[in-house]
């Protein structure tokens, strides 16, 4: 079962959302865009400094909208929530120790999306490095190495996750040697996530219960985001100019992690706005012409908070 339930008024202002997107954007097809929206109405169960249990947690029920929720579709820099999340498992378990050098590359990889970052984190995650070719036998045991972060989000049970693979780094000009081989000749091994999937992460976070409570805390202090405009003009790599952010009041607060590269442009948000029952939103947008769009997300995200104001 979802962690969401299905909700007529949100299917409403959903498929409004989503009309309105294409209307205003004629270029984006209906497969080039993938939506997750979930709603916490009062009593509000999240980012309220871990007052509820997991157990308590995981007992309400939101409901949500979503549109091509389940498709796999490549993430690019979101599936650095996955790891964020991972190394703090190692870390809570004594599965790996910490060290300013560790703590570093998890700050930068979550704020200023840092792919040299997540390659650290990814290799103390697997205990794996990258390098030249392997001969067969060395390279069974180090692609089973590197699969750890796909087990270990195998055993969380979660319906939302199946389908879905975090085994890759990112990167700026592509994957070499052994890594090359890893992506497969068709890149079939790339990474793929759902906007379900994100959506879902993203919600135990903010819930206090990813890992532990105090964890999960961190991780969100890592996700914070400032609307403030001289803020926002002094860095360019903000992760808020040309994707959600850039859609909500500045009154709002913001939690998110985005991604893009060359053929997709994505955000991964939970987001308070005064006056309004918070809420996640996950859009996922494929195609060159979406990706190089600093206008597609913001737009959807206005959309959003003008249904958000209608619910009341």
């Amino acid at each position: 079962m979802l962690f969401f339930h299905q909700d007529d008024q949100l299917d409403h202002w959903g498929d409004r959302i989503l009309a309105a997107t294409w209307a205003a954007f004629p270029q984006l097809a209906p497969d080039q865009i993938a939506l997750t929206w979930i709603v916490y109405d009062e009593p509000v169960p999240v980012n309220t400094g871990a007052a509820l249990t997991p157990e308590e947690f995981w007992r309400y029920s939101m409901r949500g909208f979503a549109y091509r929720g389940a498709e796999p579709i490549y993430p690019a820099s979101v599936v650095k929530l996955f790891y964020l999340v991972a190394m703090q498992e190692w870390l809570e378990k004594g599965m790996t120790q910490t060290s300013a050098e560790l703590e570093r590359a998890m700050h930068d990889m979550i704020v200023d999306s840092s792919n040299d970052a997540t390659s650290l984190v990814m290799d103390v995650l697997s205990g794996t490095t990258s390098g030249p070719d392997l001969p067969p036998g060395p390279f069974e045991t180090w692609q089973y190495q590197r699969n750890i972060v796909n087990r270990y989000f195998e055993t969380l049970g979660w319906i939302e996750l199946q389908n879905i693979n975090v085994n890759q780094k990112t990167w700026c000009d592509g994957a070499y040697g052994r890594e090359r081989a890893f992506l497969g000749d068709q890149r079939q091994n790339r990474n793929r996530l759902t906007t379900n999937a994100a959506a879902r992460l993203l919600h135990s976070i903010v819930g206090g219960v990813a890992v532990s409570s105090p964890r999960s805390q961190g991780m969100m202090s890592l996700m914070q985001r400032s609307l403030d405009s001289d803020a926002l003009a002094a860095n360019p790599e903000n992760q808020v100019s040309g994707f959600l952010g850039s859609g909500l009041p500045a009154t709002a607060q913001l939690w998110s992690k985005a991604g893009w590269m060359s053929q997709v442009r994505h955000d991964a948000a939970y987001i308070e706005v005064p006056g309004l029952c918070p809420y996640l939103l996950v859009v996922f947008t494929e195609g060159r012409a979406q990706s190089q769009d600093e206008t597609l997300l913001p737009f959807v995200s206005q959309q959003v908070v003008q249904a958000m104001a209608a619910l009341g």
